[in-house]
């Protein structure tokens, strides 16, 4: 994944083609990048199990094979100058993309095995169970987000799409290819599911993250040695985490973009800002546990489970 992202880049500057308002070789770019992170998290998680190791090595392997398989069918639908996404337009391009739903389902199925596997698992410290355990889940909640984008929209349903060749879209209210934000080419104008789907499976990497930070902080705030107000703080994380998600998820629903928020968006965002600070703020105002003096041969250690 990491070398198709390279040669992806190397498109992006020798092609000047455009597909839907967009560079052609941006869309491979994108998920050959997204692909090497989401393998290095899992394939990093996978190596703190210790139930099903067996299981987890074939949802492994079944996770890699669906990721080069639909990245095969979306480099080579770049190749041809096609969309890969929502394209019924020839019998050939509808096969395409029905194999593409294929291995994401079963990609999702692969995950699901993964975090099941780790539920299971037990951890010596609670603090990493919660970051791994809620990355997971978070991440597979954002990937179903994705199977939303495949339904028809209203308008392609009641047959006035001027693009009756494409099922499906991104946003939701106005057409695909439309004003869009710089890099993430989210929609201005509309809601967009893209949202949602990008920030909930990125919590497999951005929740451990985390508490690898507070590991590292730990030698200069001494707050943060403490195993209690660690697991505490990435409780509020991750359930502030699967709020962000739930509330972009809602927001690209009603059609409403991004950047231009109404008044229902803004308040249930500020009543989740602040149900995270008040969180925070009753994380750190409880006393910490009190530390066991470490035996001599035996050096204090802030976390078995998390090695930084």
């Amino acid at each position: 994944m990491a070398l198709g992202a390279v040669a992806s880049a190397a498109g992006l500057a020798v092609d000047d083609r455009v597909l839907v308002d967009a560079p052609i070789w941006a869309k491979p770019f994108k998920f050959y990048l997204s692909f090497t992170v989401y393998g290095l998290s899992l394939a990093w998680m996978l190596a703190q199990s210790t139930r099903g190791r067996r299981a987890g090595w074939w949802a492994g392997n079944v996770v890699v094979a669906t990721s080069l398989v639909e990245m095969a069918i979306i480099t080579g639908q770049v190749v041809r100058g096609k969309r890969s996404h929502f394209n019924v337009e020839t019998p050939l391009d509808q096969t395409l993309f029905t194999a593409m739903g294929i291995t994401v389902i079963v990609l999702w199925a692969a995950t699901l095995v993964i975090a099941l596997l780790l539920l299971r698992t037990r951890f010596a410290d609670r603090a990493t169970a919660w970051a791994i355990r809620g990355g997971v889940m978070i991440a597979l909640a954002g990937a179903g987000v994705g199977f939303l984008m495949t339904l028809p929209s209203a308008e392609q349903r009641a047959g006035g799409t001027e693009s009756p060749d494409v099922i499906g879209a991104h946003s939701v209210g106005v057409p695909d290819g439309g004003p869009s934000m710089p890099l993430t080419g989210w929609s201005t104008t509309g809601g967009d599911l893209r949202i949602p789907h990008f920030v909930g499976m990125h919590a497999l990497q951005l929740i451990p993250l985390f508490l690898m930070a507070l590991v590292v902080l730990a030698p200069r705030i001494a707050r943060f040695r403490d195993a209690g107000l660690r697991l505490r703080l990435i409780r509020v994380v991750t359930i502030g985490y699967a709020g962000v998600v739930a509330l972009t998820t809602w927001q690209a629903l009603r059609g409403q973009p991004l950047v231009h928020p109404d008044a229902v968006t803004l308040v249930a965002t500020g009543a989740l800002l602040v149900a995270v600070a008040a969180g925070v703020g009753v994380a750190l105002r409880r006393p910490p546990a009190p530390t066991p003096v470490p035996q001599e041969s035996e050096p204090p250690s802030l976390s078995k489970e998390f090695t930084v």
